[in-house]
């Protein structure tokens, strides 16, 4: 064996990739100029949010500023787990709730049950579960609603014969896909539009043919995955590791479906049809949501016959399992606080629109796509971005010749998918919970990532042709 053979190169851990972005963030800190947009409060459907006001911008002096140091840098590590505190909590919330309903075997069950019913059609799990994935990222917004799910879904994957990441494509796929093809997400459709100065939710039929399309893309992929795993294991993306979620198909058989399990999963779609009303209706966000569950999983507790001790220790136990998870996401926050210290973010965004006003027009909405999916790098959140950008882009599209409805649609498409792209975004998070390594992530995803964008395009486009 040569030397080569002996230092065969080891991908670095997750965390050391998103502590290194951290870092290169840390040093383009001194390298990127310092400005800022002037802001406005502006009530968008029910809420008061800063908006950049566009026309704005202004270059700030680098000694009014604080770019990152050497201390600076692991500090902004802290920082950054201090300032995820809110969706930190939401993932610990997710997982021990969601632990406890799946340790009721209400979930097992129920899955059971429906694979004995397909038979050896068991492969149809896949549109069923990703379509109601998709269906509520699309017109829901949810996205950390299902972080629960996550180990759940993994280990049916397994139990079913094929792999970690058929289960893992499964849920990602299912849900952001759907996210993207938001029909009438109100974190991205909903705040974009109102910026804009889009009639409300309009465009919803082109939009859910867009919906359509990718879902059918995302589906078809992993079930072609699945396919190939089954018939040669030895081709899984993830062959030879373990996961902490995986159980044996014969456990499946150990649970049955009876009136505790059915009540327990009538719990679920109250809980979860409440939850829709108050993101809809009522302005609900974070704190309700961990309300809600909490006490959806105390009910299942009870209907399953648990005493609080009981639902204590299990609560915790399935907590633990996110903690790389929690940590990743707050390492990954830290370069939003680097930016924000040195304030480079309306730079960047400032630098990346002014591209497009130097673009033929018969590109500049490809062009829109690509800096809204280049910008959700640097602002991973769909609402965030929204209001950051779309003031901008809703103005450098009258100027280009491009309708507000089609900025909105390139803004929730490019927001949408590059959230399990960047390594600043959703990815690290699910990857953590569902104990998925992030380079195993990416060589699964990236086939399919490039058919979602390049349909991305060809919708945009035609969006342009027909005057949307």
């Amino acid at each position: 064996m040569n030397e080569k053979d002996k230092k065969k190169f080891v991908m670095p851990d997750t965390l050391i990739i998103v502590a290194a972005v951290v870092l290169i963030m840390a040093i383009l800190s001194w390298v990127i100029p310092s400005g800022t947009y002037d802001y406005q409060e502006m009530d968008i459907n029910g809420r008061i949010r800063n908006v950049a006001i566009d026309g704005t911008y202004h270059v700030i002096d680098k000694s009014e500023v604080a770019p990152t140091g050497f201390l600076g840098f692991f500090a902004a590590l802290y920082r950054g787990c201090v300032d995820a505190a809110d969706i930190i909590f939401v993932i610990l919330c997710c997982c021990g709730t969601f632990g406890v309903m799946v340790k009721t075997g209400a979930f097992h069950a129920g899955i059971g049950s429906i694979l004995k019913v397909l038979g050896n059609k068991e492969m149809l799990i896949v549109p069923i579960l990703m379509l109601i994935f998709g269906a509520c990222g699309s017109l829901f917004g949810m996205a950390s609603e299902f972080y629960g799910f996550y180990p759940l879904i993994i280990g049916l994957g397994i139990a079913m014969g094929y792999d970690a990441m058929f289960g893992f494509g499964l849920i990602a796929l299912g849900e952001f896909t759907g996210f993207m093809g938001a029909t009438m997400n109100p974190y991205t459709v909903g705040i974009a539009q109102t910026i804009a100065g889009v009639d409300l939710y309009s465009g919803f039929g082109y939009r859910a043919i867009c919906w359509a399309g990718f879902m059918t893309a995302a589906i078809v992929y992993v079930m072609l995955y699945g396919r190939k795993v089954k018939k040669n294991p030895q081709l899984s993306v993830v062959y030879g590791d373990s996961n902490v979620h995986a159980f044996s198909n014969g456990a499946l058989d150990a649970y049955k479906f009876g009136t505790r399990e059915a009540l327990i999963i009538v719990d679920v779609v109250v809980t979860l049809v409440i939850l829709m009303l108050g993101l809809m209706k009522w302005g609900w966000d974070y704190p309700q949501l961990c309300g809600l569950f909490l006490i959806m999983s105390m009910v299942a507790a009870g209907i399953a016959g648990w005493n609080p001790n009981k639902w204590c220790a299990e609560f915790i136990d399935s907590a633990k399992t996110v903690v790389w998870g929690c940590i990743l996401t707050g390492v990954a926050k830290g370069i939003v606080v680097v930016m924000n210290d040195a304030m480079i973010m309306d730079t960047v965004i400032f630098y990346l629109s002014n591209l497009l006003k130097n673009v033929p027009s018969a590109l500049s909405a490809q062009m829109m796509l690509l800096v809204q999916t280049l910008i959700n790098f640097f602002i991973p959140s769909g609402s965030g971005q929204a209001v950051a950008t779309m003031p901008i882009m809703s103005q450098l599209s009258d100027l280009i010749g491009v309708s507000r409805q089609t900025a909105c649609l390139a803004f929730h498409f490019g927001d949408g998918l590059s959230n399990i792209l960047w390594p600043t975004a959703d990815i690290v998070i699910i990857c953590g919970i569902g104990n998925i390594k992030l380079e195993k992530w990416y060589k699964f995803f990236l086939p399919i990532c490039g058919i979602l964008y390049v349909l991305q395009m060809v919708f945009v486009q035609v969006a342009v042709m027909t005057g949307f």
